[in-house]
């Protein structure tokens, strides 16, 4: 048997003898100390015998669950090419400073988990399980394995799907995440670690609609996460998370190290959809208003005189945009869509995706106070970012590289401890300073390796380094840690 196999149940057997034994030995002592007469082994062995039989254990509420889930739960093994010319720029980055060399293309082991969701033997996981793999093979609960393929995936919900051909699969019925509640049971199952297969574990539903995580590996786009305290480890992305009729209620793909009891799910219905483009076209299409929103909080509304008044805040308008080309300006507040309210800014940006690309839509916004109707032409996301070239320039508030920037101030430089910078007051949505996950109130330190003194002297040396053709990189301060950030430049 393999060494780790047997480690685990070992310690654990030994420990509980380990502890038996000690029982024995402190009730010995407890009988001798207080003059009580000894028991014989054959007369304690037929009462422990006679209690068992008698008291019969209630079932657990979770065995039908597992019974009805774990068959269709599968182990994904996959088979991935890293390093060469094909990464995230980081190994030119490490050549160009460093002086390392380019490091060859090599075949990496990786695993996951899955579950399949109909006779077809199509299989909902994560993207980030199956990304760039070259080889993927499922493992079922009964030991049948399969090569499987790729029928789409879609990098901005982290959502996937993969197909098997076989014979009386196992299928796990899909329940309506839209009617889960905060403390409803929370089943996860999945094979963490890549090891421990078929694992099960319980808690519940802690949160809905988290989002503006950065999760490491690639952060969705779109996040509108489910928060479980049911244990959620390595190896256990793509698994289901499950509801107490045994339904799939969201895919497992995150966790919080930083804490116990933080996981986080993709909702049922948002992989459905996505699942379903897939399946029918090999991509998700979405649409795109060309704008980047804040909530509209109580104290914005109050300075904008717009007391109790909801909605969403135009923060920037992206060029060349349907938004910029129906009038949509900055400052302006969404309140509807197409006559329902709006409310949230994550919702309206996932209600906007869901049209398709040349819908017609109708925006409520307020403008001075004033409320005024707007028709607007939505575009595909896809193509109108392909035509920026993965750039998004914005009308108003931004510098050409996807964020503004402003001066620091001295009481700013002493907190920071710094000598110069310049901190970021907007990110452009959907430009790649927002891909690298640089925020609103990061501090620029440096630009290629040169300290920058103000705003006007960012953007000197933005040009400079543009003119060079190089990649723009950066010393960003985050919350007062620093690390390096690439950004490819148009020439």
């Amino acid at each position: 048997m393999n060494g780790n196999r047997v480690t685990s149940p070992r310690s654990y057997y030994l420990g509980a003898a380990a502890l038996i034994a000690a029982g024995l030995v402190l009730g010995i002592g407890l009988s001798a100390g207080l003059d009580l007469p000894r028991i014989s082994h054959a007369s304690s062995d037929v009462a422990l015998a006679a209690a068992t039989d008698s008291a019969p254990l209630p079932e657990s509420p979770f065995v039908p669950v597992v019974d009805r889930a774990l068959p269709a739960v599968v182990f994904i093994d996959v088979t991935k090419k890293v390093g060469g010319d094909g990464g995230d720029g980081s190994d030119e980055f490490m050549r160009r400073f460093f002086g390392q060399p380019m490091p060859r293309q090599q075949r990496v082991p990786s695993s996951g988990s899955g579950f399949i969701i109909d006779d077809q033997g199509r299989i909902l996981t994560n993207n980030h399980v199956v990304r760039d793999a070259e080889t993927i093979k499922v493992t079922l609960n009964d030991g049948r394995t399969f090569k499987a393929t790729t029928v789409g995936t879609d990098a901005a919900t982290d959502v996937a799907v993969i197909k098997i051909e076989g014979s009386k699969l196992p299928v796990l019925p899909l329940g309506d995440s839209d009617k889960l509640r905060i403390g409803d049971w929370a089943i996860a199952i999945g094979n963490p670690l890549g090891d421990l297969r078929g694992s099960v574990t319980v808690g519940i539903v802690s949160a809905q609609g988290r989002n503006n995580l950065n999760i490491f590996g690639g952060t969705p786009d779109y996040q509108d996460f489910i928060q479980t305290d049911a244990s959620i480890n390595f190896g256990n992305s793509g698994g289901p998370l499950c509801n107490i009729r045994g339904e799939a209620i969201g895919i497992n793909t995150a966790i919080n190290t930083s804490g116990q009891g933080i996981g986080f799910a993709i909702p049922i219905n948002l992989a459905r959809h996505v699942a379903e483009q897939l399946v029918a076209h090999g991509v998700v299409k979405r649409a795109m208003l060309g704008v980047n929103l804040a909530n509209l909080t109580p104290e914005m509304a109050e300075g904008f005189g717009l007391a109790n008044q909801q909605g969403c805040v135009v923060q920037l308008v992206v060029k060349d945009s349907p938004a910029e080309k129906a009038g949509i300006k900055r400052n302006d507040v969404i309140v509807d869509l197409n006559g329902s309210p709006v409310t949230d800014s994550d919702k309206f940006r996932f209600k906007i995706a869901d049209f398709p690309s040349g819908a017609r839509v109708k925006l409520g916004v307020l403008r001075d106070g004033k409320k005024m109707s707007f028709e607007v032409v939505l575009a595909d996301r896809d193509t109108m970012l392909a035509s920026n070239q993965g750039k998004v320039d914005v009308v108003e508030g931004s510098d050409d590289v996807g964020m503004t920037v402003r001066d620091l101030t001295a009481g700013e430089k002493a907190e920071l401890n710094v000598d110069a910078g310049v901190r970021v007051t907007d990110v452009a949505d959907e430009s790649e300073a927002q891909d690298k996950d640089i925020q609103a109130g990061d501090v620029i330190e440096e630009v290629n390796r040169q300290p920058v003194k103000n705003s006007e002297d960012f953007k000197a040396q933005v040009a400079k380094v543009r003119k060079a053709g190089k990649p723009l990189v950066l010393i960003v301060n985050h919350n007062g840690s620093t690390r390096f950030e690439t950004l490819k430049l148009d020439k």
